[in-house]
């Protein structure tokens, strides 16, 4: 997945200031205890991070 596709994602689920707030300032268990932009940062594959998300917020299976 393209990290514009993953951004493109969270803006539709969450929001577009929600976004930024979801990425900035949740710990997710499914990335180590990282946030999303932390996970990002250290490399991680955008569709891990998105699959984390959707887990996390239980995003319903049309939008996975």
């Amino acid at each position: 997945m393209r990290l514009t596709t993953f951004w493109e994602r969270m803006r539709a689920q969450f929001g577009e200031a929600y976004a930024d707030s979801v990425a900035r300032d949740y710990v997710l268990a499914g990335l180590g205890g990282r946030t999303v932009n932390q996970a990002l940062a250290d490399g991680e594959d955008a569709k891990v991070v998105w699959r984390a998300v959707c887990e996390a917020f239980k995003v319903p299976e049309r939008l996975r």
